[in-house]
């Protein structure tokens, strides 16, 4: 009996036919947490990259000068987010904005992998003169092109 009026009726997390707006978050809440991001890892690496190279890192022009510039401006950038995600399903700037990294099939906490190739999906959606962010704004339900690549989904909490 399809019709049963005191059975509870089973609904998907998203719903095509409800607006986008009150589901997905858009560019600019993304682009905001992404700034309170990226001057939150800068708060952590420069200090450190200036404790290890003291004024020769102000004064260098090199891509990269050395082991710990790797592990200090690389490495432990990747750690963070990825530890942030995997525990909050977001980074700080994404918490302070309410929205968070689901899974776009289940609607629930993506695994690892997705998280990780989220992160590297980043370089896709940078290299491509930052189209792949901007994809964002035209996509019907607000995904970059890292979103894509992870089958991932920002939504408002």
């Amino acid at each position: 009996m399809e019709n049963d009026l005191y059975k509870t009726p089973e609904a998907p997390l998203l719903r095509d036919d409800l607006p986008t707006e009150q589901l997905y978050a858009g560019f600019w809440r993304r682009f905001l947490a992404t700034i309170l991001d990226t001057v939150f890892i800068l708060l952590i690496t420069i200090p450190l990259t200036y404790l290890v190279y003291g004024d020769a890192f102000l004064d260098s022009e090199a891509f990269v000068m050395g082991g710990a510039d790797v592990v200090i401006n690389y490495l432990l950038p990747f750690i963070l987010v990825i530890a942030f995600w995997i525990y909050k399903s977001a980074t700080p700037g994404k918490m302070m904005m309410g929205i968070k990294i689901i899974d776009a099939e289940t609607g629930g906490k993506p695994s690892t992998g997705q998280y990780i190739g989220r992160y590297f999906g980043y370089i896709l959606s940078t290299i491509a003169l930052l189209l792949g962010y901007f994809w964002v704004i035209w996509d019907k339900k607000k995904q970059g092109w890292h979103d894509k690549l992870a089958k991932t989904l920002v939504v408002r909490t």
